[in-house]
């Protein structure tokens, strides 16, 4: 008998294995801690299971996924498109430009419908709000496509500015949605896992959209630096659907008027945010307007 190859497949299971592993184990415990079953010998065995499980994932997040990226990488780099993608900044604003308005529009035109079928002015407020996105992405993806970056700053920073006015209309979607949620009860409600799995990408999108903001104001670019702020304005926005739908979840203990004070310093912080940096967008690109005309 092969030992060391028989060991070798326990460390390394096939990765669908541990696909089915991984939730299994979690719903195991899950039902084991609310039935108070911590003492049966189900449990024991669930214990082990989990046990070997989560010490599989260790070793193929330190030692698999390590070669496996790299060798993704690599594929992407051997593809032409891909290549262009990952060492030019400008192409993947492009991309990062269209995929977000096209997603913009796509959200518009769900919650239209949702209004209609459901007659609902909740989703028609997010169908005003993803509208505005989407007209400001859209100036911009329009800007990109018909004008290189770089080439005329002075038209970018009138885009710019035009997107900055726009950004402030944000506010008023806002406004809106914060006083559905204070007195229409309204919101977003996750079910499940999901909600988990909204909390991370929101928490990524925003360090996202950071981080984008100070890389890209190394280029010079008014545009890329104004399509990331848009994007951070957005993300800013989903903390506060994440937090409407964390009170559906988790805020059966506390009052209504405990999450109606967090919903509004919430809404506060973020409308102060936004017209913060719709103002400091508005200024900087009326001296760099004026300083581009006098340099003429």
């Amino acid at each position: 008998m092969d030992w060391k190859k028989i060991g070798k497949r326990l460390l390394f299971p096939p990765v669908l294995l541990m696909g089915v592993l991984t939730p299994l184990c979690g719903a195991a415990l899950t039902l084991i801690f609310v039935k108070g079953w911590e003492q049966s010998v189900l449990a024991y065995a669930v214990y082990a299971l989990s046990f070997y499980t989560l010490s599989v994932v260790c070793i193929f997040c330190t030692v698999v996924l390590p070669k496996q990226y790299r060798r993704i990488k690599q594929r992407i780099y051997d593809n032409p498109l891909g290549r262009r993608y990952m060492t030019d900044r400008v192409f993947r604003v492009h991309i990062s430009l269209a995929v977000s308005f096209s997603v913009s529009m796509l959200y518009v035109g769900l919650n239209v419908w949702l209004w209609y079928t459901m007659q609902s002015w909740w989703f028609m407020v997010l169908a005003v709000y993803y509208g505005i996105m989407a007209i400001m992405r859209y100036l911009l993806v329009r800007y990109v496509r018909i004008q290189k970056i770089g080439t005329d700053i002075l038209g970018e920073w009138k885009r710019a500015r035009i997107c900055a006015y726009i950004l402030l209309l944000i506010n008023l979607s806002l406004s809106g949605a914060v006083l559905m949620i204070l007195y229409r009860s309204k919101g977003y409600d996750y079910g499940g896992m999901m909600i988990y799995v909204m909390a991370l990408y929101t928490f990524y999108s925003t360090i996202h959209a950071i981080v984008g903001i100070i890389k890209y104001r190394t280029l010079g670019s008014p545009v890329m630096s104004t399509a990331k702020i848009v994007s951070l304005s957005a993300a800013l926005v989903s903390m506060l659907n994440l937090e409407t739908a964390m009170f559906a979840q988790f805020g059966a203990e506390m009052s209504i008027a405990e999450q109606q004070l967090f919903i509004i310093l919430t809404g506060a912080g973020i409308s102060i945010a936004v017209i913060t940096l719709s103002v400091i967008l508005i200024v900087r690109a009326t001296k760099a307007i004026r300083r581009e005309k006098d340099g003429k």
